[in-house]
C-alpha cells in the first residue's frame, strides 16, 4: 500500500510543471561583492534560456542607468524557451498609476512579463510608505490593473508576506485580494526576510492556496535561516506552482533561495515536472558560468554542483565509491553534469571533455587517444590558475590544437609595455610595442592607450590588421581580474578573463599568471586567434 501511495504522489507530482523563475539578475546583484556588465547580464540570460529557466527577470529598469541600458540590448536577443521579467514596485501613494515614472520605466522595458512588488505588512504600509492601509491597497490593485490591460503578464510579489501574516493575517490576505482584483496572473508570497519556519510556512502557504483556488501561487524565498530551500520546497508541497531563486544562491544578506538545489530536488528526489529537467545534466557547468560572470570563485561545497559534491578523499569511502558508486553518492554525478573524484587518483575527466567539445560543434569519441594529452594539459592548467567554464573562446583553442592540429595565425616575437607618469602634464602614459610574424613578415607597432591592457590590445590588432582585416570589428567588451591566493599579496598568481565581441558573436578568453600583463597578454591573444580561427574565410574575401 505503501508503494502505492508513493506512486501515486509522484505521478501527482507530476502532472502539472513547476515554473521555474530566475531572479540573479536583479536580486542576485543585491548580494555583497557581485555587480554584472550588461554584456554579462545578456550572457547569463542567453545560458539560462538554454538551460530551460522559464522565466528570468532582467532587472529592475526604474532603479538605475545599467538595467535600463540592459533591457534595451537585451531587444535584440532571441530566447528560445524563457520569458524576460521587469522588476518595479507599486505605484507611490497618492500618484496616478499612469504617471507614476517607475511604472512608465516597466512598460518602457518592453518585456511580456512584469513583476511587481506591494507591501503586505503593515510595519511597512505605516512606517515605510507613510500611507494608510486602504491606500496601500488601492496602490496595489490600480498598479497591477493597468499594467495587465497594457497586455503584461503580471506577477505579484508581496513582499513580507509571511511578516505581514503573522502580524495581521486578514489584511495581508487582502492584500492579495488586491493584486487578484487588479488581474494578476501569479501572486506571490514573499519571506522577504529569511526568517520562516518549516511548519509555520507549509500552514500559511496552504491557506494561500485554498483562498485563492483559481490563481496561479508562487513563493520567494531567502536564506537568512539557512532554509532557503528547505522553505521553497515546502512551498511547493503547499500548493505552490512557482519557485522564485537565484544561480548559486546570490543575493542580499545570506542570499537567496538556491535554485541549483531546489532545480535537483524536485525533479529528482520528489517526481516534480519542470521545463528545465531534460538540461540537468548542464546544472554544474551553468553554476560555475554564472560564478565566473559574478567574478567569484564556485563553492565547492555547494551541493549537487561543488567540485567537491561527489569527492572522496583515501581510506574506506573512497574504496567503496570507486567500487559501487551509490554507497556514497546519493545520485548519479553525470545526472547534473558533475563527476566522481577521487582525490588520491583522478578517475573522471575524459567524458567531460567530450561534452565540452560537442557543445562547442567538434565531434570526438570518448576514447579517442588525444584527449589524454589534453586532459594532463588541462589538469595542469588549472593548478596553474586557469579555468575554462566560461572561457570558451580559449577552450575551443585548445581543442582545435590537440583534435584538428589547429596552428596559431601569428607568432609573438615581442612585446614590451610601458607605464609613465608625465609629472609635466599630470598625466599616465601607458605605451605598448608589439612585434609578430606572420607568413614569414614582421609585423611592428607601437600604440598609446588609456592604460596598459588596452595599449596592448590596440597594438597587437593593428599589428594583425594588414594580414587579417577583420580583426578590425573585434572589441574588448569586459576584462575581469580575480586574484588566487591573496595569502600571496602583490605576489599572488592573477587570472584575467576577456571577453570579446565580433558584432554578432560574443566569446570569453582566459589567462593566468603572477604577472598581471602577462596573463592579460594570454587572454588577449586567444581572443584574437579565436577570431581568426572561425572567420579567416572573411578576409580571403576581401
Amino acid at each position: 500500500i505503501t508503494r502505492i501511495l508513493e506512486s501515486f504522489i509522484t505521478m501527482s507530482n507530476s502532472a502539472s510543471s513547476i515554473v521555474v523563475y530566475d531572479t540573479t539578475l536583479r536580486d542576485g546583484t543585491q548580494g555583497e561583492g557581485i555587480a554584472f556588465s550588461v554584456a554579462d547580464k545578456i550572457r547569463v540570460v542567453k545560458k539560462l534560456d538554454e538551460f530551460g529557466i522559464d522565466m528570468i527577470e532582467g532587472g529592475w529598469p526604474g532603479s538605475n542607468p545599467r538595467d535600463k541600458a540592459f533591457f534595451e540590448a537585451v531587444r535584440d536577443v532571441e530566447l528560445k524557451h524563457a520569458k524576460l521579467a521587469a522588476f518595479g514596485s507599486t505605484r507611490r501613494a497618492g500618484v496616478r498609476t499612469d504617471e507614476d515614472p517607475q511604472i512608465r520605466g516597466l512598460l518602457e522595458a518592453d518585456t511580456p512579463v512584469v513583476t511587481v512588488f506591494g507591501k503586505t505588512w503593515m510595519l511597512h504600509v505605516t512606517e515605510v510608505l507613510h500611507t494608510t492601509a486602504e491606500e496601500n491597497l488601492n496602490m496595489i490593485e490600480d498598479s497591477v490593473r493597468f499594467l495587465v490591460e497594457q497586455g503584461k503578464e503580471v506577477i505579484y510579489d508581496a513582499e513580507h508576506f509571511y511578516d505581514g501574516y503573522m502580524d495581521n493575517p486578514q489584511y495581508a490576505l487582502e492584500t492579495l485580494n488586491a493584486a487578484a482584483r487588479g488581474g494578476a496572473q501569479w501572486i506571490v508570497p514573499c519571506d522577504t526576510n529569511g526568517g520562516m519556519m518549516v511548519d509555520d510556512l507549509y500552514d500559511i502557504t496552504s491557506d494561500v492556496v485554498n483562498h485563492f483556488p483559481d490563481h496561479q501561487i508562487g513563493f520567494h524565498g531567502h536564506n537568512d535561516c539557512g532554509l532557503g530551500v528547505a522553505l521553497s520546497i515546502v512551498a511547493i508541497q503547499a500548493g505552490a506552482q512557482m519557485v522564485q531563486g537565484t544561480i548559486n544562491g546570490y543575493g542580499e544578506r545570506n542570499g537567496n533561495a538556491n535554485l541549483t538545489s531546489i532545480i535537483p530536488n524536485l525533479s529528482l528526489k520528489m517526481g516534480y515536472s519542470l521545463q528545465c529537467e531534460k538540461n540537468l545534466t548542464q546544472l554544474k557547468r551553468l553554476s560555475h558560468f554564472v560564478a565566473e560572470m559574478a567574478n567569484l570563485a564556485s563553492d565547492p561545497k555547494a551541493p549537487y554542483v561543488g567540485n567537491s559534491a561527489f569527492a572522496h578523499k583515501g581510506g574506506v569511502h573512497a574504496d567503496a565509491a570507486a567500487k559501487v558508486a551509490r554507497s556514497y553518492e546519493h545520485i548519479e554525478p553525470a545526472r547534473v553534469g558533475n563527476h566522481q573524484r577521487i582525490l588520491v587518483s583522478d578517475l573522471s575527466g575524459r567524458s567531460n571533455l567530450k561534452m565540452k567539445a560537442e557543445e562547442l560543434g567538434i565531434s570526438v569519441e570518448k576514447t579517442a587517444e588525444e584527449l589524454k594529452p589534453l586532459l594532463e594539459e588541462i589538469k595542469q592548467l588549472e593548478h596553474q590558475g586557469y579555468s575554462f567554464e566560461a572561457a570558451d573562446g580559449s577552450f575551443a583553442l585548445l581543442l582545435s590544437r590537440y583534435l584538428k592540429g589547429h596552428k596559431p595565425s601569428f607568432e609573438l616575437i615581442s612585446y614590451r609595455v610601458i607605464v609613465e607618469y608625465d609629472e609635466t602634464h599630470g598625466e599616465i602614459v601607458s605605451e605598448a610595442t608589439v612585434k609578430i610574424k606572420v607568413d614569414g613578415s614582421i609585423h611592428h607597432e607601437v600604440v598609446e592607450g588609456n592604460g596598459p591592457v588596452a595599449a596592448l590590445d590596440h597594438a597587437l590588432r593593428k599589428a594583425l590588421k594588414k594580414s587579417y582585416p577583420s580583426i578590425d570589428t573585434v572589441k574588448l567588451c569586459d576584462y575581469k581580474v580575480r586574484i588566487l591566493d591573496s595569502k600571496e599579496g602583490t605576489d599572488a598568481r592573477i587570472r584575467v578573463q576577456v571577453d570579446s565581441t565580433d558584432g554578432k558573436n560574443l566569446w570569453a578568453t582566459v589567462g593566468a599568471s603572477e604577472n598581471i600583463i602577462e596573463a592579460s597578454w594570454e587572454a588577449l591573444r586567444d581572443s584574437v586567434e579565436y577570431k581568426l580561427m572561425h572567420h579567416q574565410s572573411e578576409d580571403s574575401k576581401q
